[in-house]
Parts: structure tokens; C-alpha cells; sequence
């Protein structure tokens, strides 16, 4: 073990059991005092979030549906006028990461206090890492304001996300922990709570795959998300995000998509410089002697998109992208040129399997 780190954790609150959707939080926002609550969400969780708001009762002022992928600037700045007219004193974000990203841009901006209730493995609810996008560019950032006060997990929400989504949301979460593992900051108990993370979520896909009604391996997978989301709340963004984060600003890919296909790729590259964060890896996915083949086969075998191409990234994108990417600074235990950063991507596009990675 490594005698020198620091660890600080996150003030935050977990309620994790079937049904606490509508159960837990009203208790949640009683427990913080909230007696004006927006919900938000996107159009898709819009029926689960009428259940929360509906449990809420007179506490709920409004319900706002806005929510869409990256977080446009215009999108945030909707809703967040939307609270102000409503005097809301709190919001809670039922869904995704749109829905919560919406939320940390509320709690940002007008300073409410946020409960989050996920139903997809997205993670972002463990983060003070918020993000938003204007003019084709995506900007993050970390400020405790956007934490979540309380987070309500509530496996059930997750037995309606198709078997697609399910493989790439699950793919997300995992390459916060992989990519926690080799991170500047990353300590012991971040390592623990990564290697489990994977493991849980490496076990459960596949089942979930097999039978998207299978109560056990859902929850099995949403422990593993919000562990995995833990690790990216601790530690700080790599490679991989900085590039998953310029493709989805840039040219919208879908979010947990390109975490997927992308993941592999970043971690063959960064091999040869992250020998404890490969054997953590290979212990996490049952002793397979290649990390990033793995995870390759394994979303190949799970149905989810095979490359950048698929998810719609023109080719002569790849040169914007590789310049957007370094014209950045970022955390990363091995540089990237350029030139490294175009081949990543170009691998990446054309979705063949990752080259070999460093033993």
C-alpha cells in the first residue's frame, strides 16, 4: 500500500431499497427542511418523475421535463428561471445524467439544494462535478454546491431502461472507476471501492442482458454504479473523460455510448504507465490477462455500439477532435501527442479491437 495520500469524503446522504422512489423521498426533503420542491427530468423519465412529484404533494411546485443530454447553456438557463418564478427552495432530478446535470446547473446557478434520485448508472449523482455546453464546446467543473444532499437509489427505476442502454450506461460507470484507478489523486480506499465497482458491474450486465427483469443483478449493477460514481467524485478526470466530454460537446454523441467504445482504447494506451491499475483491472474481470480487450469483447458480446462511426462521428471530425483535446490540460499517467491522441480516435472510429496492452 501506498503510505502517502489524502482521502476526503463527500458529505452526502444514501437511501438504496426498492420502491424509495416515491418512499424516501419525501422524508429526504422533510429531513432538509424543503418545502418547495421542483422536480426535473427529461422526456423519457417523465412518468417516474410524475410519481415522485405526485409523492411529494403540496411540497412539489412544479415538475419541468427539460432536461437533454450535455446540458446546453440555453436548456440550463431555462430552468433555471423556472425556479426562480416558482420560489423554489429545492429541486429534486429524477433520471439520468441530463436530469441531474440540469439539477447541479440549478444548484450552481441559484444555489438550491439538490436531491437526486438516478434511474440509469450514469453516476454523476456522486459528484461535485457539473457540466455544461455552449457553442459546441463542453465545459466542467467541480463545486460542492452541485453535490447532491441526498441520493436516493431505488433499483426498480432501473427494470425499464432498455438492454442497450443498460450495456452503455453500465460501460459508463465503469470507466469512472478505471480510470479513478490510475488517477493523480486516486488513494486506497478509492481503489477498493474501484476494483468492487467493476466487478459488481462486470457480473451484472451480462445477466441483465440475459434478463432485463431480473430484480437481483439490476441492483447488483446500480451498487456498482454508485460505487463506481464515488471514485470519479474523489479523484480527477483522465484522458479518457476529456476526450468522451470534446466528442459529446463537439459533435453530441450520445454520452454513455462513447464512454463505451472509447474506453478501451484509452486504456491499451495507457498501459505501459498504470501497471497497478491494470492488475486491479484484471482482478475486477475474473483474472482476463488483457483489461482492454476484455471490456472490448465484453460490450461486443453485450449488443452495445462497436464504434465512433456508429454513433456518428464524421471522419473528418477526428483531427477537430484530437485538437480540441490537447489544446486542454488534463491529468493523464502517460502524455498523449497529438499524433497519439488522432490515432486513438481513429482506432476508436473504425472500432477495431484495442492493440495489446502492456503487460
Amino acid at each position: 500500500m501506498n503510505g502517502d495520500f489524502v482521502y476526503e469524503a463527500l458529505p452526502m446522504r444514501v437511501v438504496f431499497r426498492p420502491g424509495a422512489a416515491t418512499t424516501a423521498v419525501p422524508p429526504e426533503a422533510a429531513r432538509l427542511g424543503l418545502r418547495r420542491l421542483l422536480v426535473l427530468s427529461g422526456t423519457r423519465g417523465l412518468g417516474t418523475a410524475q410519481a415522485v412529484a405526485d409523492s411529494l404533494g403540496e411540497s412539489c411546485v412544479g415538475l419541468h421535463p427539460g432536461a437533454v443530454m450535455h446540458v446546453p447553456v440555453e436548456v440550463a438557463d431555462e430552468a433555471v428561471e423556472v425556479a426562480r418564478k416558482l420560489d423554489a427552495d429545492g429541486c429534486v432530478a429524477v433520471g439520468g445524467g441530463s436530469a441531474i446535470g440540469l439539477g447541479k446547473a440549478i444548484a450552481l446557478r441559484a444555489g438550491l439544494p439538490l436531491i437526486a434520485v438516478p434511474s440509469t448508472y450514469a453516476g454523476s449523482e456522486m459528484t461535485p462535478v457539473w457540466g455544461l455546453t455552449e457553442g459546441g464546446v463542453k465545459s466542467t467543473g467541480r463545486d460542492p454546491r452541485v453535490l447532491p444532499r441526498s441520493v436516493v437509489y431505488d433499483p426498480e427505476l432501473t427494470l425499464t431502461m432498455p438492454p442497450a442502454l443498460s450495456v452503455t450506461s453500465g460501460m459508463n460507470a465503469l470507466a469512472h472507476a478505471a480510470e479513478a484507478l490510475y488517477a493523480p489523486d486516486a488513494s486506497p480506499v478509492i481503489s477498493l471501492m474501484a476494483e468492487e465497482g467493476v466487478r459488481s458491474l462486470a457480473a451484472a450486465l451480462p445477466a441483465i442482458a440475459e434478463d432485463p427483469s431480473a430484480s437481483g443483478p439490476r441492483a447488483q449493477a446500480l451498487y456498482g454504479a454508485w460505487l463506481c460514481g464515488a471514485c470519479l467524485g474523489a479523484t480527477t478526470m483522465g484522458l479518457h473523460h476529456k476526450l468522451c466530454h470534446v466528442l459529446g460537446g463537439a459533435f453530441d454523441l450520445p454520452h454513455a455510448a462513447t464512454h463505451t467504445v472509447l474506453l478501451p482504447y484509452v486504456l491499451a494506451f495507457n498501459s505501459s504507465a498504470t501497471p497497478a491499475a491494470s492488475a486491479a483491472l484484471r482482478r475486477a474481470l475474473g483474472g482476463a490477462p488483457d483489461p482492454a480487450a476484455e471490456l472490448h469483447a465484453l460490450a461486443r458480446r453485450l449488443g452495445a455500439p462497436r464504434s465512433l462511426a456508429d454513433l456518428g462521428l464524421p471522419a473528418d471530425g477526428i483531427p477537430h477532435a484530437a485538437h480540441l483535446a490537447a489544446s486542454a490540460p488534463y491529468a493523464n499517467p502517460r502524455p498523449a501527442s497529438p499524433d497519439d491522441l488522432r490515432t486513438i480516435l481513429t482506432s476508436a472510429y473504425a472500432g477495431t479491437p484495442p492493440p495489446p496492452s502492456a503487460a
